[in-house]
């Protein structure tokens, strides 16, 4: 019998409601019996710190050397043996997680040659394939409607770049699309109905 835990990625532009869909997502699996750790990208780890100082302008530096940081902070997140994603799931733990490798491309893949960004990943890629990638896909102009709303604004938050960003994120997923399990979910005005599209992917993918 196979008691390894699962690997759920939640992906999307700014705004997209990722973060409330995961919680949403963690109660119903925990009403599965389903043990869940809910983690996130870039991750509180020493090198996620650095990247979120690059984020909100702390830190100022080009786009290839934050696309090398969240590089890094994904090989952490996925090794290291204390909180590792695959200590975790060996553990028989399913892991959700805010964001994976297919940010990174749809991000930095924007700004600097996609090529390159995934070659950088390559070694997550080769270390850990997510069991299913959640798309959540909003317009960023409601999105960017959602961003307005907090006190700071982030590296990537202007609708230009969101814009670029989900056209990005749906051509890497085709390109994908033969070698991972990919679902994308529309955001609906109403969470639950968003959620019911996820749970749909997940109760497949499970076997509920």
């Amino acid at each position: 019998m196979n008691t390894k835990g699962k690997f759920i990625v939640f992906e999307g532009i700014d705004g997209s409601g990722k973060s409330t869909q995961m919680k949403l997502l963690s109660r119903y699996l925990g009403e599965h019996s389903v043990p869940i750790v809910c983690t996130h990208e870039p991750t509180d780890s020493p090198f996620g710190k650095l990247v979120h100082a690059c984020m909100d302008g702390s830190v100022d530096t080009g786009e290839h050397t934050i696309a090398a940081m969240f590089a890094a902070d994904r090989l952490d997140h996925i090794q290291n043996p204390v909180y590792g994603i695959l200590k975790q799931l060996e553990e028989g733990i399913t892991v959700l997680c805010d964001r994976y490798y297919f940010s990174s491309f749809a991000y930095n893949g924007g700004f600097v040659p996609l090529e390159w960004v995934e070659e950088l990943n390559r070694p997550a890629m080769e270390l850990l394939r997510p069991d299913l990638v959640l798309f959540i896909d909003l317009p960023p102009e409601k999105g960017m409607e959602r961003v307005s709303r907090r006190e700071e604004r982030e590296r990537y938050e202007t609708l230009e770049k969101q814009q670029k960003t989900r056209e990005k994120f749906l051509e890497v997923f085709e390109k994908y699309s033969d070698s991972e399990h990919i679902v994308i979910v529309k955001s609906e005005e109403e969470k639950e109905r968003t959620q019911d599209g996820i749970r749909k992917a997940v109760d497949a993918l499970f076997g509920f």
